[in-house]
């Protein structure tokens, strides 16, 4: 281990550990503007320059130079002090003087640092250069004369999103950032280059000229367009989202978000459900109405049905108190018929271990061999695949797909299409796997099938047999579609003794056993086709998507913005998303909707307060006594004996800019449809 001393500091460092890294350790800022801790070391901006006593007789990148031991480095002599002004002033030649008009004033890199490092005037009296812009597709803004040509953008694409159209073009007076060829930035994660781009070369398109940093209110939350449960950071004004930030958390998302959590927040101001609605039943119209005439109304259709005729579903993107709420109301009702799944999915709830994902998501990161079986990470997790990704980069940890083949960013040895493969895989490689820490991904949409249960068990006994549990790692993982749907597993938001689950509930609606069905924003399938006509439905829910559509009554709930609420992720840790805006109208938050029926149903739930709610929860779940924290599963059998069939596994078939309701309303993934999917289509086609 070397120990450094710097300005006078003695540390001690891991092996390979650069200056500027240790810098940091000891709370000395270092100027940069290429280094980036998630990316490879260029070393071409020279802002970071130190000096080393001892060794090169002129300053040295702190960012590509590792620690040695004995080491006596200074970050603040005379000699590097005129040299970072020197660089400043290189960097400052053809910069544009557009601070006022640039979207990145007030969180620039290359504000902050002329201010620090830079000198109060320019001695350059020539002609700037101009660069053209760029096209790179409806996200991403660019003015290209602003880039320094740190690189990050090129490094990010190959490195992280591992799609590699951006490069440095030219040499000298000529040098720019582009890509090769007329070419869109088409990858899940490019708003994330808007993040690392340290000047205003590269913005949000979206949010161009809308606002200034100070003027916005910062709340932390959690994403729910997926089931990874990013951290995200939601800025507002009034009560408008005006965009939405990746927040650091190593364990899950690291800084990234992928693109639809990043910019389908326009989505929440529109096509929203803003008071109740009644059918007419003479016209078959939706006519606004009051909370007391849609509560009435809701007493009138359930007085006199028993419980067995009553169901509940909950949506992709319900929180937790809400579906608890639903569920204490449906006890009180009588009825045992509830689901979460309504995605179609059959398999084995009573064993946490089968379908959570158990070696955590930053477990990849320890992985020496990855298993993906009907899943397609790159839409269905997007964080997910990057993070194999780089484990695939950096350490070539091998990548087995069984499942439909498909561009996952990466190399993968494809070993077959369905269940029979995974019992060949099995039997082939029974206890003698390469590896350690073997890791099996089971995509959720594999039990969307009616072999759901008995596949279930084929994966524990392959699991079994492959060694993937050991007595220090759990390498089974189910990975998630839904942000609601780990958390309502928890509560047992299931089918209760002698309760239908979604299939059942479904089919139910047609032959007039269930007469009333409750949708607690179940906007995933399509509403107006599946469920029966004779069957009252009530919707709550924020958008006018499928499940409104459907409706007979309509309840207008909270978006998660718009909330604070429990979201549990695929790992099974409990987040808490907090409300930045307030819901517009008369929209409430979910629980207190509930609540405020259970009343007029005359079974009225015991709490009235949030806080009262949360206790009610704690005491019957202990996962969510310990917000963020993760309560291992015990491995024990699960699914049921049964015939498998041999059809392989479906395609990941969503459009993934098109995947819930508020990407749905959005006019900016609806662009991204246009640009990257329709205009991909057509153009194969022609080909």
């Amino acid at each position: 281990m070397p120990k450094v001393t710097i300005n006078g500091m003695e540390i001690e460092v891991a092996p390979g550990t650069s200056i500027l890294q240790a810098a940091e350790q000891l709370g000395i800022e270092v100027p940069r503007f290429c280094y980036h801790d998630k990316l490879s070391v260029p070393a071409n901006c020279r802002m970071c320059l130190v000096q080393v006593e001892g060794g090169p007789p002129k300053p040295v990148a702190s960012c590509a130079m590792a620690c040695g031991d004995g080491m006596i480095v200074r970050t603040d002599t005379d000699v590097v002090k005129k040299a970072r002004k020197g660089v400043m002033e290189m960097l400052l030649i053809n910069h544009p003087l557009d601070c006022p008009i640039c979207d990145q004033g007030g969180e620039c890199d290359l504000q902050d640092q002329a201010m620090a490092y830079g000198f109060d005037r320019s001695r350059f009296h020539e002609n700037k250069r101009a660069v053209t812009d760029k096209e790179l597709g409806p996200l991403i803004k660019t003015v290209m004369t602003r880039c320094i040509n740190c690189t990050r953008c090129v490094r990010f694409a190959e490195e992280v999103a591992g799609t590699p159209v951006l490069g440095q073009l030219n040499r000298g007076e000529d040098a720019e950032i582009g890509t090769f060829i007329e070419e869109l930035v088409q990858t899940e994660l490019s708003g994330n280059l808007i993040d690392i781009c340290p000047v205003g070369a590269l913005t949000s398109k979206p949010y161009a000229f809308k606002a200034r940093s100070w003027e916005l209110r910062k709340t932390e939350s959690v994403d729910v367009h997926d089931a990874l449960g990013s951290n995200i950071r939601v800025d507002s004004r009034g009560r408008e989202v005006m965009r939405i930030l990746p927040r650091l958390n190593e364990d899950i998302n690291e800084e990234w978000i992928s693109d639809k959590t990043r910019f389908s927040y326009d989505g929440l101001g529109r096509k929203r459900l803003d008071r109740p609605y009644i059918r007419s039943e003479s016209s078959g119209k939706l006519y606004e109405a009051s909370w007391p005439e849609a509560f009435v109304r809701i007493r009138e259709k359930l007085e006199g049905l028993k419980g067995e005729n009553i169901a509940a579903l909950a949506g992709d993107m319900a929180d937790v108190e809400s579906m608890v709420a639903l569920k204490d109301l449906m006890k009180n009702l009588g009825s045992p018929h509830l689901d979460c799944r309504t995605d179609n999915a059959h398999f084995d709830v009573t064993n946490r271990a089968g379908y959570l994902f158990n070696s955590t998501i930053a477990g990849i990161d320890e992985a020496d061999l990855i298993i993906l079986i009907g899943t397609n990470p790159r839409y269905e997790a997007t964080m997910v695949n990057a993070r194999i990704r780089r484990a695939w980069l950096e350490r070539r940890v091998k990548v087995v797909m069984i499942g439909q083949a498909s561009d996952l960013t990466y190399p993968y040895d494809h070993y077959g299409t369905g269940p029979k493969d995974i019992e060949q895989f099995a039997k082939e490689f029974a206890g003698k796997l390469p590896a350690q820490k073997p890791m099996m991904i089971v995509g959720a949409g594999v039990f969307r099938r009616d072999d759901g249960m008995a596949l279930h068990q084929s994966l524990y006994d392959a699991a079994e047999k492959l060694g993937i549990v050991t007595k220090d790692w759990n390498g089974f993982n189910i990975l998630h579609h839904a942000a609601s749907r780990v958390g309502a597993l928890e509560i047992g938001f299931v089918p209760q003794k002698n309760g239908h689950d979604f299939r059942n509930i479904i089919a139910g609606t047609k032959d007039g056993t269930i007469k009333a069905l409750y949708l607690l924003g179940c906007d995933e399938f399509n509403a107006r086709v599946n469920i029966g006509w004779k069957t009252f439905v009530i919707y709550q829910g924020h958008h006018g998507d499928h499940g409104a559509e459907r409706a007979d009554l309509v309840l207008p709930g909270a978006a998660y913005t718009e909330k604070d609420g429990i979201y549990v992720n695929a790992e099974g840790r409990p987040q808490l998303g907090k409300r930045a805006v307030h819901p517009p109208g008369e929209s409430r938050e979910d629980w207190k909707i509930l609540r405020a029926l259970s009343e007029e149903l005359g079974v009225a739930l015991p709490y009235n307060t949030l806080q009262e709610l949360r206790q009610r929860i704690q005491s019957e779940w202990s996962i969510f006594k310990n917000i963020d924290e993760i309560a291992p599963a015990k491995w024990t059998k699960f699914g049921e004996k049964g015939k498998i069939l041999k059809d392989p596994f479906a395609p990941y078939n969503e459009e993934y800019y098109l995947s819930n309701a508020i990407c749905r309303a959005s006019g900016t993934m609806h662009e991204c449809v246009d640009a990257f999917i329709r205009k991909s289509n057509l153009s194969e086609a022609a080909e």
